[in-house]
């Protein structure tokens, strides 16, 4: 079983930047997507940054430009460098990861605020 946490998550003001952390403990064989997603209050879970099959990367239209996914095998650890923030970003961030098989595991989320 996997386990991932996250971890960065903050308070800031427009324009600022955030570092989040997501890392993977346990069996992380047979992974073959992994990044983030974030929810809005009152919205959908939405994609925002993930690696897919490899080094393959998919960022959200919303955040191409500003934000930038990364990652350590060794640590077995995903980063999401989120630049030139805006308040449309305050969301609950998750990190997800998904096996070639079809299995799906969620973190608990970080919590990223955005004042105007």
């Amino acid at each position: 079983q996997v386990q991932l946490v996250e971890s960065g998550g903050g308070l800031v003001q427009a324009g600022g930047s955030l570092r989040l952390s997501c890392a993977a403990s346990g069996s992380t064989s047979g992974i073959n997507l992994i990044g983030w997603y974030r929810q809005a209050p009152g919205k959908q879970r939405e994609l925002v940054a993930v690696f897919n099959s490899g080094d393959d990367t998919n960022y959200a239209g919303s955040v191409k430009g500003r934000f930038t996914i990364s990652r350590d095998n060794v640590k077995n650890t995903v980063f999401l460098q989120m630049n030139s923030l805006k308040p449309e970003d305050t969301a609950v961030y998750y990190c997800k990861a998904q096996r070639f098989i079809g299995t799906i595991i969620w973190g608990k989320g970080t919590l990223v605020t955005v004042s105007s």
